[in-house]
This record gives structure tokens, C-alpha cells and sequence, in this order.
């Protein structure tokens, strides 16, 4: 009920920021979250002569060993295309496998080699350390909501 003489108060919007500046909009601040882990995740897996996609198909193939090309592609977040390349150049450098041919379909299983493994094991916790400083910034508390926030945010646009 509105008394006289006073104002109203208009509840904000959390998604249309005040002065409807951009850079506060919630999709904003995710893209400049995920271009910055990008900038750091880049930084320190050039130290060990890997990308990220040659990176996160080296962890997809240690817990999901014999993934296909579009798997891969698909949990890596790359075209089929740009997956073909990715795995071309792990299988040249030795790190995964493929078997020349599919035993049916197109699909050719890749696996990890030894040097793959290897590598993994030796990039990894320079990964993890980006990860960890990208959560250490946020109250332990609400880590997992935040994961979970995030996962929601996904599936709603996903589907």
C-alpha cells in the first residue's frame, strides 16, 4: 500500500544493472571469468607445449579411456573438425593412440600412451593451481552452490 508523501521503492533488477551498464550484466561477467581462466589456463600449459583443448582431451581420454573424435570434440567444446586436429597432434607428438581404422562406423577409439599419461601427470597440478586461485577468491561456503548455480546456468541455455 502506498502512503502519501512517500516514495515508492522499486525493487532492482540483479539482471539489468543500474544505468543499464553492459559490463555488470551477468553474461558479461562470465564471459570475462571464462576469457580470463582461458588467458591463465593458456599461460601455463605453453609451459609444458600444450593447448587447452589438447589439455582437457588428456584428461577426458585418463578418465574416459577409447572416446571417440566427437566426444571429445563435444566435451572439449570444439568442432569435429578442430577435434580431428587436436588428436592428429597428440597422436603425432605420442601421447594418445588411435587404431589406424574403425571397427565400425568412423569412430576410432583414442587411448593414452605412457608419454601421455606423463604429461598429464606433469601439467596437472599447474592447472589445478589456476583453478584453485580462480576458487580461492570465493568464501569455501559458497563454493558449491556456485558450481551448482553454474551448472543450472548451463543446462537452461543448453537445452
Amino acid at each position: 500500500m502506498h502512503e502519501p508523501g512517500k516514495e515508492e521503492s522499486v525493487p532492482t533488477d540483479p539482471f539489468r544493472p543500474e544505468g543499464d551498464d553492459v559490463t555488470r550484466h551477468l553474461g558479461y561477467l562470465l564471459k570475462r571469468a571464462q576469457a580470463a581462466l582461458r588467458g591463465a589456463m593458456d599461460k601455463v600449459l605453453r609451459e609444458h607445449g600444450l593447448t587447452v583443448p589438447q589439455y582437457s582431451t588428456l584428461e577426458l581420454l585418463a578418465l574416459h579411456p577409447g572416446m571417440s573424435n566427437a566426444d571429445l570434440a563435444r566435451a572439449t567444446f570444439v568442432t569435429r573438425q578442430s577435434g580431428n586436429v587436436v588428436l592428429r597432434g597428440l597422436q603425432e607428438a605420442g601421447l594418445i593412440t588411435r587404431p589406424d581404422s574403425a571397427d565400425h562406423g568412423r569412430a576410432r577409439p583414442a587411448r593414452l600412451t605412457e608419454a601421455g599419461r606423463a604429461r598429464l601427470a606433469a601439467v596437472q597440478a599447474a592447472v589445478y593451481a589456476v583453478e584453485q586461485r580462480m576458487a580461492g577468491t570465493i568464501p569455501p561456503r559458497r563454493v558449491a552452490a556456485l558450481v551448482a548455480d553454474l551448472d543450472r546456468i548451463a543446462t537452461a541455455l543448453e537445452g
